[in-house]
């Protein structure tokens, strides 16, 4: 059985981030969704819990720090190419969302991200197969 990874971040306001990661083309899986949370469908084992600060600080006893001002993660995802990766920073930005840093060429591998509604940094690379 393969491992499942289950990525949890907390979001100020969920229908805005359901509705932004939806114009990015991910599904929801509305059997673990309700006005609390909902579960993001990334791929057949990874999956990101958005969960209202609420709930998110129902899991752990530390402060939850602002992504916009402090980083806590970076999300990084695979693509099948670059024009993938410039794609979905684009739909990205378009949804509301910021690109910090500028796309990285490193002639074996190409990335570039975004912030999300809040503030969480996502990163999408293709690797060269022949790398």
């Amino acid at each position: 059985m393969a491992t499942k990874i289950f990525v949890n971040l907390p979001v100020s306001n969920l229908k805005k981030s359901v509705a932004f990661f939806t114009k990015l083309g991910f599904t929801f899986n509305a059997q673990f969704t309700d006005e609390t949370a909902t579960c993001m469908i990334v791929s057949e084992d990874i999956f990101v819990m958005l969960l209202t600060r609420e709930k998110f600080e129902t899991f752990t006893p530390k402060e939850i720090c602002d992504a916009r001002k402090s980083t806590e993660v970076l999300v990084c995802l695979t693509c099948e190419s670059r024009k993938e990766v410039d794609d979905i920073v684009r739909k990205a930005v378009a949804a509301g969302g910021a690109t910090p840093m500028d796309s990285g060429d490193y002639g074996f591998m190409y990335q570039h991200g975004f912030e999300d509604l809040d503030g969480h940094l996502w990163e999408f690379i293709y690797m060269e197969p022949s790398a």
